[in-house]
């Protein structure tokens, strides 16, 4: 749960939302043209539009109705070269369980027993002593193996993306990883800084990515 507040100008409501109107004393000059916007869920808005009348009185029109905000996506692109062939590479992205090792931002991934190309995803990130946590559920789409593996979200955080593999010689390759989200309505203030903020994790995880996979593969090949 969230609070926003803001003002518009009394141009910005339409005339098929304003459902009732109450007369009151006039309150303060700043008010007599703006709208008072208080949200505390993503989709119910209260809306009070303030005008002055020909009396000098204020005529106050409350509005409350379900709406769904106007919503942002962002596209992050990043990608790294690991020391590790790809089939070596797919194979360990492929295992989305262990994706909380190597991308703190994760803190746990959960695979559905009965449907295993869905699976529940947690994140959890603090900024500034404030702890943000989203959630959602992901349906892997047909993987291209050694290349491609990519999903979509079916409910919580909307989100979208795709990984891709290519070769770079025998021994490694080119990870290239695509996201695209809908910005939540508690992040929009921030969304212009989101991009930047999220390739740099996105970016920290997949070096990481390439060095815990290049310590299990060597391990695996140990006699």
């Amino acid at each position: 749960m969230f609070s926003v507040t803001t003002f518009l100008p009394i141009s910005s409501i339409p005339a098929s939302l304003q459902a009732h109107t109450i007369i009151t004393p006039p309150r303060h000059e700043a008010f007599s043209n703006a709208i008072f916007m208080s949200s505390k869920s993503p989709l119910i808005t209260h809306l009070f539009l303030r005008r002055r009348i020909s009396s000098g009185v204020l005529k106050r029109i409350s509005i409350s109705k379900a709406i769904r905000p106007t919503m942002q996506w962002q596209h992050c692109r990043v990608k790294v070269e690991v020391d590790v062939p790809c089939s070596v590479a797919y194979s360990f992205y492929s295992d989305r369980e262990a994706t909380p090792r190597w991308l703190p931002l994760i803190s746990s991934v959960k695979v559905l027993d009965d449907k295993p190309d869905l699976s529940r995803w947690l994140l959890e990130h603090e900024v500034l002593g404030q702890k943000f946590e989203f959630s959602w559920l992901a349906r892997n789409l047909q993987p291209i193996p050694n290349h491609k593996i990519h999903w979509q979200s079916l409910d919580g955080v909307h989100n979208k993306g795709a990984v891709r593999f290519y070769p770079k010689g025998p021994s490694s390759c080119l990870i290239e990883l695509n996201v695209s989200f809908e910005v939540p309505p508690i992040l929009i203030p921030v969304s212009s800084t989101l991009r930047p903020f999220l390739e740099g994790l996105l970016l920290h995880g997949l070096e990481r990515f390439g060095k815990v996979a290049k310590y299990r593969h060597r391990n695996n090949h140990k006699v």
